[in-house]
């Protein structure tokens, strides 16, 4: 299954509206590391004795978690970029199969096709 240029136009459209989405995702989360990381230097805040909420770092740890998180997601999407401009994109990386329209549908960034994808994760979970 080659992708006809109509589909590959759709899925860099797919591709594109989920980069721009990631990309405001990402600013915003930029912006409140920095709160926190201003907190954090301010010698008034009272870090690990307030009751009523997470502590500074807890949320350090759980914002930077979600930014590196969708900063390889964004990382995926320019792979897949990548792959539609040299011909490749909709073929597994690992067996070299066609992925299937609906996951690609679903997935516009995978580079594997679902058996790969799951012998992969089968492979991460242990």
């Amino acid at each position: 299954m080659s992708l006809a240029p109509a589909e590959l136009r759709h899925f860099e459209r797919l591709l594109r509206k989920q980069r721009a989405e990631r990309s405001a995702e990402l600013r915003m989360l930029t912006i409140a590391l920095e709160d926190v990381r201003e907190a954090r230097g301010e010698s008034t805040a009272d870090d690990e004795h307030d009751p009523d909420g997470p502590t500074l770092s807890v949320e350090w740890s759980r914002i930077s978690g979600l930014h590196r998180e969708l900063a390889a997601k964004s990382r995926a999407l320019d792979r897949a970029f990548e792959r539609i401009a040299d011909g490749s994109y909709g073929v597994c990386l690992s067996c070299g199969a066609d992925i299937g329209r609906d996951r690609l549908e679903a997935r516009p960034a995978t580079e594997h096709c679902i058996d790969c994808a799951r012998r992969l994760e089968g492979r991460r979970g242990r």
